[in-house]
């Protein structure tokens, strides 16, 4: 068996004195796991940090064998990723969802936005809006997916405000406000039609994540017997550092 693909770096550990089994997400394999020959070797562990983009391939006697990968680099973000604390929460909380997903079973769009939202890191707000909408990919693909495009009460799609925590819906501002305390707020740069760019506050992005979070614990993790990273808490206070102190420097 022997396949070529490209992938995404997401996590490596160490397997006897030299070798390593790295763990890809990979565009048509899904994720997939192999063992790397001189991976712990300092030639091969600057390509195996969790965020590098790879070309790998893979050979097994067998399909259901862990098998052997040979890889080289073609997108080495870690360097970038590792020089602030929101990236380095960031990857590895964007691993953990990942890891959500049936190993071996591909996940094009997934593979997709992993790499674009990785790509966006530099920026810790725009990241903060990428990872809610990525989270919220990761609930669509796994079959809990939120319908935020129309009104789940009125079918109005005009100024869509809140979001029901039982059924996922959005709610309009005007059907929603008897009920406002009970309901949660969706963030503008969830809304359809309405430009992220427009800027968002704290409130926003605490927003984003709180939706996305209920949906996550209650769907997903609770009944795998999980919960949360800490990596998702770290990078939601870093994000939310980072622009304290932005603001803080603004004269």
């Amino acid at each position: 068996m022997e396949w070529t693909d490209e992938g995404i770096v997401l996590g490596v550990r160490r397997h006897g004195e030299s070798s390593a089994i790295a763990e890809l997400m990979t565009r048509e394999h899904g994720r997939h796991l192999g063992l790397v020959r001189g991976g712990a070797g300092s030639r091969m562990r600057p390509l195996l940090q969790p965020g590098n983009g790879v070309r790998a391939v893979w050979r097994a006697r067998l399909d259901e064998h862990l098998g052997t990968y040979t890889i080289e680099g073609t997108e080495l973000r870690a360097g970038s990723l590792l020089a602030s604390s929101h990236a380095v929460y960031g990857v590895t909380h964007l691993a953990a969802l990942v890891r959500l997903l049936p190993e071996r079973d591909p996940h094009e769009d997934i593979y997709e936005m992993l790499g674009q939202t990785l790509d966006d890191f530099e920026d810790a707000v725009g990241a903060a809006a990428h990872v809610v909408r990525f989270e919220l990919a990761m609930l669509a693909e796994l079959g809990f997916g939120l319908d935020l495009s129309n009104c789940a009460a009125t079918g109005e799609t005009d100024e869509l405000i809140y979001v029901s925590p039982k059924s996922g819906g959005a709610v309009s501002r005007s059907a929603g406000e008897p009920w406002r305390d009970r309901l949660l707020r969706l963030p503008a740069f969830l809304r359809e039609g309405e430009a992220a760019a427009a800027g968002f506050t704290d409130e926003d992005i605490q927003d984003g994540f709180r939706l996305t979070g209920l949906f996550l614990l209650r769907h997903v993790l609770e009944p795998r017997g999980q919960g949360h990273s800490d990596a998702r808490e770290g990078f939601i206070n870093a994000v939310l550092k980072y622009r304290a102190r932005a603001a803080s420097a603004v004269p």
